[in-house]
């Protein structure tokens, strides 16, 4: 049986075992279905405004838009075959499956021992370590995208290694690949420009390869450029996420110790190697110094848009190849020990390779380094969800309400008692506005807006979000106790945010009392595990109609005031046929100055020049790599 069938079998049996077929919906999978749902309905623009989640955003310019953009793609090809979430299952499984196949095929080249691939191979599709590419946070907990982009670090090795090891051109897919992961996460980014720079030093004539590189770089940045040079003009608008920590801990189980010891031994080892080989093995180092100047240098400095606890991911990656290599280059060695002597020969090669992956499992098994055992962790489906909190009714609820947004007071549902702020859960209440109609402020995973930074700390003003939203559940809103908010500065937030709703947990009614007793809201609706407070008229937003976005306003004496909408460059604002002055208002909304004390005004949201030209460099760029591709591939 050939080792990558045997590979595939295990991944396949854990996948049918937690996966299965039916949509996951643990913690952030039910807002990664959103961004996809928004790609198929309001286009896939990265600027284009979705109204329902924080007060309005766009959505996609802030966060990597690759995985929903491959599920929209698959989604809008298999139209009336598949629906929306049988594709996003579809694309989990690939997630899942795809970084142990890279990772063997580009060892299998690399070294040309296919049996020897297939430690380290089994060790990139089960690794978890809390890494936010591994099984539990790439696949479990919904950071699918970063995944996917690690997965795609092997080949780029191996068409690396074939540039250094034969003198061939820089095959254009290098640049193909760096757009990929550059558009599914960044965060993998580093460590991909770390093994070309590698590559680069490897090659006998270092003037050319620096020119070639250089070309390939500038290519697949100006292949994004539609995503990234708006993002760039535009960062004034989101907010770092980084409420992670670099922790060194998963470095001293057992698993990656023998790892580290493999890659060191095949650092150190002088036997003759080929150039790809070398490559293979000093990627680690590279990577590993890049994630610490990022965790020393960068971060102190402020600068924290790639934390190093992401950055990681990509050193981990270079771990695995470097030990597969080393192992391939010890495996002569160990087939000519008396011991190994009395096994037939041709046996020899898949008796070493099955043996030292069953190694790695038994010095995980006591660990999370690799996740082994399908039913260690729960793995919900999201229709279960949907049907224990009785979503279905609670959604038709919320559509009768008065228009208006709806405030939660949480980020998202616990699926099992107790107050630890980690125990499983789901942000299933982000699906409100695909699946009621209903606009919403929270309710979805920690995010980058600044109106999320308003709810999460009680101001936008700039820095990085370096708290979880579910570590503020049922414990603060708008950065102060649930239970002691000002009640004048909540009425006038809400007022301005347009909130009609709030939606609470039972668990959080008894710290809300002053919501009903103090406010225009009074207790409307109770469907376990949620109680909806509402106020009995409606408060107008922005509603589309025709191309522009229209709503009714009030001032005094015709001064600034709230147009119930997030703040963004774009935004135009008209009224009676003249332009209105627009600024943002310190709690990042869109203020308008009416001429009246009563207007209705026209908002106008359309791409400004960062827009237009990141898509013209990218339409000119992609026709450049197809001339590339087609002379040379």
């Amino acid at each position: 049986m050939r080792p990558l069938a045997l590979l595939l079998g295990f991944g396949v049996a854990f996948a049918s075992a937690t996966l299965g077929s039916t949509m996951l919906g643990f913690d952030d999978h039910p807002g990664q279905l959103y961004r996809l749902w928004h790609v198929l309905t309001y286009g896939p623009a990265p600027w284009a405004w979705d109204r329902g989640w924080w007060a309005g955003y766009p959505e996609l310019q802030f966060y990597p838009p690759g995985f929903a953009y491959l599920g929209a793609l698959l989604t809008w090809a298999t139209t009336g075959v598949f629906d929306v979430r049988t594709v996003y299952q579809a694309l989990l499984w690939v997630a899942y499956l795809l970084p142990g196949v890279t990772t063997y095929v580009a060892l299998a080249h690399v070294t040309g021992r296919r049996w020897m691939a297939l430690p380290a191979a089994f060790a990139a599709l089960a690794l978890s370590a809390g890494l936010a590419s591994g099984v539990n946070g790439g696949v479990r907990v919904g950071m699918v995208g970063a995944r996917l982009a690690w997965a795609l670090l092997p080949l780029l090795l191996l068409l690396l290694a074939r540039w250094v090891d034969e003198r061939r051109p820089l095959s254009p897919i290098v640049a193909l690949l760096l757009a990929a992961i550059t558009l599914l996460h960044p965060a993998q980014l580093p460590a991909a420009v770390a093994l070309l720079a590698l590559a680069v030093w490897r090659r006998a004539s270092r003037r050319t390869a620096v020119r070639e590189a250089g070309a390939t770089l500038g290519l697949g940045a100006a292949l994004t450029a539609f995503w990234t040079l708006p993002l760039l003009f535009r960062l004034a608008e989101t907010r770092a996420l980084a409420w992670g920590a670099l922790a060194l801990g998963e470095v001293a189980r057992p698993l990656p110790i023998a790892l580290i010891a493999l890659a060191i031994a095949g650092l150190l080892d002088r036997a003759p190697a080929t150039p790809g080989v070398r490559l293979a093995l000093w990627w680690l180092p590279a990577a590993a110094v890049l994630t610490a100047l990022d965790r020393l240098v960068a971060e102190p400095l402020g600068i924290r848009w790639l934390p190093s606890d992401r950055i990681v991911d990509g050193a981990w990656m270079a771990l695995v190849i470097a030990a597969g290599v080393a192992a391939a280059r010890l495996a002569p060695k160990l087939e000519t020990m008396p011991l190994a002597e009395r096994v037939p020969l041709a046996l020899r090669a898949p008796a070493l390779g099955l043996g030292a992956a069953a190694l790695f499992a038994l010095l995980a098994i006591r660990s999370d380094t690799l996740m082994l055992r399908p039913h260690a962790v729960i793995w919900p489906a999201l229709s279960s969800i949907e049907h224990g909190l009785r979503l279905p009714d609670l959604w038709s609820l919320l559509s009768r309400l008065p228009d208006g947004r709806l405030l939660f007071t949480r980020s998202g549902v616990p699926l099992v008692y107790g107050a630890d702020w980690w125990r499983p859960h789901t942000h299933v209440t982000a699906l409100a506005p695909a699946d009621s109609g209903r606009d919403i402020v929270h309710g979805t995973f920690t995010h980058s807006s600044p109106i999320a930074a308003l709810v999460y700390r009680g101001h936008t003003n700039g820095g990085a979000i370096t708290t979880l939203a579910e570590q503020l559940d049922g414990r603060t809103l708008f950065g102060e106790p649930l239970d002691a908010l000002d009640v004048d500065t909540f009425t006038a937030r809400a007022d301005r945010l347009g909130v009609v709703a709030v939606v609470a947990l039972e668990d959080d009614v008894t710290r809300l009392d002053w919501l009903a007793e103090h406010t225009a809201f009074r207790r409307r609706l109770s469907l376990a595990p949620f109680v909806v407070f509402a106020r009995e008229t409606p408060i107008a937003v922005p509603v589309l109609r025709d191309g522009a976005w229209r709503v009714s306003l009030t001032a005094e004496n015709g001064g600034w005031t709230s147009a119930r909408v997030a703040y963004y460059p774009l935004w135009r604002a008209e009224a009676d046929g003249a332009p209105l002055p627009t600024r943002r208002g310190e709690d990042g909304l869109l203020e308008v100055r009416l001429t009246r004390s009563a207007q209705t005004v026209t908002l106008r949201y359309r791409p400004g020049a960062p827009e237009l030209a990141g898509i013209a460099l990218s339409v000119l760029s992609l026709g450049a790599w197809l001339l590339i591709a087609w002379r040379t591939l």
